[in-house]
């Protein structure tokens, strides 16, 4: 199977409103319950004989919020199924809101692709990148922010914005995604070869020779997210806070390693908003939950 598309005209049919909307969310976390009915002119379940009241919305992304749940899900949709992301500047158009309440929204939906943390093993790439002005000692513009990545082969991508990278950094940022007896193909920065102390087998290829292919020894997957990154970062927001990089990193890392998703990414991101029992990639990237 290969990936599942999810239309515009198939979600306007799923969720005409926010009482459609707020039976998917009771559905989805209360897949096994009967006897409950909808009370009227509330968010809330009540069961027939006991009257026991469950409200499907406590603990979740929509919890005391005052915009509307189809507005919400029509949100989770537009950033689930656009290549580069949304701006807030773009949602406020689509949805009919505030810019402010657009930009609220729009961080909400950030926060439901953080990355996970099962550790990565076959061959992981490794590379590092920098995002904004210039780098460290350039004159005339705003510092560039450096931001560190691990691949693993198949598609799925970490990365972690960082104040500098250095030794320390590195290191333990690989000790804490690869597992031990993995495979480390890197460039030739000299920091990458002491990864063997980690329990690592290393290869590299010699960017400074002009090498950057020698049969399964590149970089080139990683380089392609990280150009990926900052093509949308720079299309689609122009530029972004280092105080909110991280979250924009997490965005696209989300977007890359869920690009051949076979199960839609709207439903993956409302499992995420509704915590939904072990919640696919809050865990790992390479395990999404097979919502309904």
């Amino acid at each position: 199977m290969g990936v599942m598309k999810y239309s515009i005209k198939q979600f306007n049919k799923d969720f005409q409103d926010d009482n459609a909307c707020l039976d998917y969310i009771f559905r989805m976390r209360f897949p096994n319950v009967e006897g409950y009915y909808r009370v009227k002119n509330r968010k809330c379940y009540s069961h027939k004989t006991t009257k026991h009241q469950i409200h499907p919305l406590a603990g979740t992304t929509f919890e005391k919020s005052s915009t509307p749940l189809k507005l919400w899900f029509t949100a989770i949709y537009f950033v689930a199924t656009s290549k580069h992301g949304v701006s807030s500047n773009e949602l406020a158009e689509k949805l009919g809101v505030t810019y402010k309440c657009a930009w609220r929204i729009n961080y909400r939906i950030r926060q439901l692709m953080k990355q996970g943390t099962d550790l990565f093993e076959g061959i992981v790439e490794a590379d590092e990148t920098y995002i904004g002005g210039r780098k460290r000692g350039g004159h005339g513009m705003k510092e560039k922010t450096p931001v560190i990545g691990l691949l693993n082969r198949g598609g799925i991508v970490r990365a972690k914005k960082v104040d500098e990278v250095n030794t320390g950094v590195l290191i333990e940022n690989i000790r804490d995604n690869v597992k031990f007896g993995s495979r480390l193909v890197s460039d030739e920065h000299i920091v990458y070869k002491k990864t063997k102390q980690l329990g690592l087998l290393h290869d590299y290829v010699t960017h400074s020779k002009g090498e950057y292919v020698r049969g399964d020894v590149y970089t080139n997957s990683l380089e392609g997210f990280w150009s990926q990154l900052k093509r949308s970062i720079n299309g689609t927001y122009h530029s972004v806070s280092i105080k909110h990089l991280q979250s924009y990193v997490d965005e696209f890392a989300f977007r890359y390693s869920f690009r051949s998703s076979k199960i839609p990414v709207f439903h993956l991101m409302m499992a995420s908003a509704l915590l939904l029992p072990d919640g696919g990639f809050q865990k790992s990237f390479s395990s999404p939950v097979p919502v309904a």
